[in-house]
């Protein structure tokens, strides 16, 4: 009975060592990734980089909303008339599938033009083969 009770007693103490050294390792991973990584964040350098993640939203000229805050906005301008809103709305939605459709159609094109290269050069390399 006392074998049974000391070899319970040895893998509960093996048990919560083996946690304690997963603890210490995940401690120690994560200080090295925040000590090697580039990203310093200082108070300063907030309001710079709030501008340039407005700046980054609004790259091509669209009037619709980008942000969270210009969506409350509009949403406010607009509170007591739920008929402008939807029309907002509603245009907002349509800049976006355009916008959104215009990517697609991009995308494509270069899809398109690649597989276009792809078969020629396929094709050259099949003749040479056949020319050996």
């Amino acid at each position: 009975m006392t074998n049974l009770i000391s070899n319970a007693i040895a893998r509960v103490s093996s048990l919560l060592k083996g946690l304690q050294v997963k603890r210490f390792l995940a401690v120690v991973m994560l200080g090295v990734l925040l000590l090697t990584t580039n990203t310093y964040i200082t108070p300063g350098d907030n309001k710079a980089l709030g501008k340039e993640v407005r700046d980054r939203a609004h790259l091509n000229d669209t009037q619709r909303p980008r942000t969270t805050g210009e969506w409350q906005k509009e949403a406010e301008e607009v509170k007591g008339n739920p008929g402008e809103r939807l029309k907002r709305i509603g245009e907002d939605s349509a800049e976006a599938f355009r916008d959104f459709g215009s990517g697609y159609v991009q995308g494509a094109k270069k899809t398109a033009n690649q597989a276009k290269d792809n078969a020629v050069d396929a094709g050259k390399d099949i003749s040479n083969q056949v020319r050996r």
